[in-house]
């Protein structure tokens, strides 16, 4: 179990009781360019509404950032009729969420230490700017060696190209993970438009890469490392980070 941060004491007869709550980093794209195509892209909104209220509803302090600060691009192909789901219509209905995604701080401000686990909703956005950002790279390795859970669903891991680990070797060698398929990214038609393909860059980079079928959800833990195939697969990602947060 990683610690958690003690953010308020109370007194019960003689004794303290410490309230603790649970920090959670959410990080999400700023990238709103589907490659030379003139479409939008940008973070996938199931991938971030089912996440944030898994935390949200297990009373975590949730802290939203992305590259730039401030509302992150949402890719309009998440948000047709097709892609509704119940936490999505929750998100519509909820002000102070909106809000909340309105105002993402700044990663470069972004000091991990502050933080108990870090969770990457995905969208095609990640695979242009969040897997080549020094900023989330850092935040990635120092989480990640400190025994925290880090959390990536979807094309989410992306963000997993340019880590390591403390020995300098590829984060996600010789380890369990799963992301967008290539089969899934086939069905989108956009194999030829993404700068790269999530399983063939986890595979190069010595991930042993699983997939459930397309679609479905699937989750792969090893260790504090927990990736999600696609976007059926957020909510039950973000509940193994919650398990680990005890």
């Amino acid at each position: 179990m990683v610690e958690k941060h003690i953010r308020d004491a109370i007194f019960v007869g003689n004794t303290h009781q410490f309230w603790w709550f649970m920090k959670v980093l959410m990080i999400l794209t700023s990238h709103d360019q589907l490659g030379d195509t003139g479409n939008k892209t940008g973070f996938w909104l199931e991938e971030f509404t089912s996440p944030y209220y898994v935390f949200k509803d297990a009373g975590a302090e949730i802290t939203l950032a992305s590259p730039k600060g401030g509302q992150p691009p949402l890719d309009p192909n998440s948000d047709g009729d097709d892609a509704q789901t119940d936490t999505t219509h929750r998100f519509k209905d909820d002000k102070a969420a909106q809000e909340h995604l309105a105002s993402t701080k700044v990663l470069s401000d972004i000091n991990p230490d502050d933080y108990d686990a870090v969770f990457y909703p995905g969208g095609h956005g990640p695979l242009w700017d969040l897997a080549e950002s020094a900023d989330s790279k850092a935040i990635i390795e120092t989480m990640y060696q400190d025994n925290k859970p880090v959390g990536a669903v979807c094309h989410a891991p992306a963000v997993f190209k340019n880590t390591n680990d403390s020995q300098g070797n590829a984060l996600v060698s010789g380890k369990k993970v799963t992301g967008f398929s290539n089969s899934e990214e086939a069905a989108v038609e956009l194999t030829d438009v993404v700068p790269f393909l999530v399983e063939d860059m986890l595979q190069e980079n010595g991930g042993k890469y699983y997939k459930g079928s397309d679609w479905e959800p699937f989750v792969q833990i090893d260790g504090n490392l927990i990736t999600g195939q696609n976007p059926a697969s957020s909510a039950e990602t973000a509940k193994a980070v919650l398990a680990q947060l005890g």
